[in-house]
């Protein structure tokens, strides 16, 4: 098991202790975004010459009320250990890892505006009678999507943004002219 499969596997096995793995799970998957996100907050939060107590205070400022204790305290953890370039791993792995738990699939889904909940839920139904499983979706807002989205299951990409849909309308006018 690597690094990554454990701060997962350990971050999991409390998160089931207290009966919140939802939670931390899709609330760590937010802060991961983030941090892919925002070259700034990814270079502050990587570079050693910034003290670890200024660090830890970045996490506090960014989870703030938003995140639960435990995974303000795991993100903390991490950074601290000097693993925060590991942060999206170990997200994709925890949700991965609870959902192998659920039997259930993960798939991440970028759009440019926030999914409700009944959309998500229309998501998942779709998505599961594609794969023919059950799949949790995590949703991400990526203003680089511009209409459409994104759908990652596994190694498998769904890219239905508008995009891609002239750029296939462009190679196929190209081909017929």
């Amino acid at each position: 098991m690597d690094r990554v499969d454990g701060y997962a596997a350990g971050l999991l096995a409390i998160a089931e202790g207290e009966g919140r793995v939802g939670q931390v799970s899709d609330e760590l998957f937010r802060v991961s975004r983030s941090f892919e996100q925002s070259a700034e907050l990814r270079d502050t939060l990587t570079d050693p010459a910034v003290p670890a107590e200024r660090k830890r205070g970045i996490v506090a400022d960014l989870l703030g009320a938003r995140a639960s204790e435990l995974t303000t305290g795991f993100v903390e953890f991490v950074v601290a250990m000097g693993r925060s370039r590991d942060l999206p791993a170990i997200a994709s792995r925890l949700a991965e890892q609870a959902a192998a738990r659920e039997q259930k699939a993960v798939a991440e889904v970028r759009s440019a505006v926030e999914l409700d909940d009944a959309t998500i839920a229309r998501l998942e139904q779709a998505l599961g009678e594609a794969t023919g499983r059950r799949v949790e979706v995590k949703a991400v807002v990526d203003p680089t999507v511009l209409g459409g989205l994104v759908t990652t299951i596994g190694d498998t990409v769904i890219d239905g943004t508008v995009k891609s849909r002239l750029d296939s309308i462009r190679a196929t006018l190209q081909r017929e002219g």
